[in-house]
This record gives C-alpha cells, structure tokens and sequence, in this order.
C-alpha cells in the first residue's frame, strides 16, 4: 500500500474528521510540546490540511488523562457532518465537570468546513470501573463507528444501559454492540483507539 510519511506527530485518537473537511482535535495533544515541539498551532493545521485534507480544523480543550493527554476520542465523536456527541459531566465530582462548558462555548462559536453551525449532543453520563486494582473512567465516546454498527465500551454498571440508549438515539441506523472497556481504559483509551478502519476499494500498489 502506498505509505505517506508525515514531518509530525498524529496518533488516530487525536482527531476526528467528518469527511467533508471538517477535523476537530484538542489543543493539549496536538500543541505539547512532547509531541510536536516547535510547531506553531498554524503549521499544524497545514500539516492537516496537506496530509488529510482537512480544510477547517476546530480546536477544543483536552480533558487531560493519564496516557494521551487529552485524545479527543475519549470526549467526543463525530454523529454526522455538523453533529458531535460531547462529554459533558453532570457530577461537580468529575474532574473533567469544570472543562466541558469551555469545548461548548468553542463549538457554539464554531462552523465546520461548510459554514454550518455545530449541533452539540451532551452526554451527561460518566462509567467507572476497575482494572488491576485501578479505578478507571469508562470512555462511552470512545466509540468505533463500522459499517452499520456502533461498538461502545462498558463498564459491567447501571450507567451502561443509559449511556447504551443515548448512544442508540444518537445513531439510529447503527446497532450499538457493547464490549468490556475496563482492560482498555487501563491501557489507556477504548475502541476508537485499538481499531483502524479499512476504506472500500483497491490497494494502490
């Protein structure tokens, strides 16, 4: 297959995309300073334009974590073009609680690549479990989008059915299959971050 060799640094659960040009990524990943030092924020959105094609590139707040320091993949997913599901804490406990009205006020100011406001969906709903005597956050965005599937991680608690049904309304021609999440959140994401999708079509030799 043909490989292209970018001059940065960009895991896949740093961004998303909408496939209309539009990639929504978070400031504490793609600006630290462990990743891609030097780099000013405006040579970073060329790399995204000249590698993925992205034409507008919306930059939220990371809700730092353990591993990524904040992968968007653990706070959001794209429902659509101009739909965003967003981690939106309801427990003041929650250490991202303080963090999510800033990524709301970011994309209530924002339009995508097509000048179309966002449509923010809140997920309110925060799952926790144990992995090797660790207490870990169930990412519920940490969704994999299939062909007519949605695979979602649980944490085997009342939480999930919510969370599940949430999910289900948001895409309502996918099935939502659920998997244990409480081994990959202690290794440090969930399904988004351990699956590359495979485009249809030929190989390019």
């Amino acid at each position: 297959m043909r490989r292209y060799e970018a001059p940065f640094v960009l895991e896949g659960g740093a961004f998303l995309v909408d496939g209309e040009g539009t990639l929504v990524t978070t400031e504490g990943v793609l600006l630290n300073p462990n990743r891609n030092p030097g780099m000013s924020r405006t040579q970073i959105e060329r790399g995204l334009a000249d590698y993925l094609g992205a034409e507008k590139v919306i930059w939220l707040q990371a809700y730092p974590d353990r591993d990524t320091d904040g992968h968007i993949d653990g706070i959001a997913q794209y429902v659509g073009p101009g739909t965003i599901l967003l981690e939106t804490p309801a427990d003041p406990a929650n250490h991202n609680y303080r963090l999510a009205p800033e990524n709301l006020r970011r994309l209530a100011r924002a339009s995508d690549a097509r000048g179309c406001p966002f449509a923010v969906l809140g997920l309110e709903l925060t799952g926790w479990s144990e992995a090797a005597g660790t207490i870990v956050e169930i990412p519920y965005l940490n969704c994999y989008l299939a062909n007519r599937a949605v695979i979602m991680p649980t944490g085997g608690v009342p939480q999930d059915e919510e969370a599940r049904d949430r999910i289900a309304e948001a895409f309502p021609d996918r099935e939502v299959v659920c998997v244990p999440g409480a081994a990959l959140a202690y290794g440090g994401g969930g399904p988004h971050c351990i699956t590359q999708q495979v485009p249809a079509g030929k190989y390019v030799r």
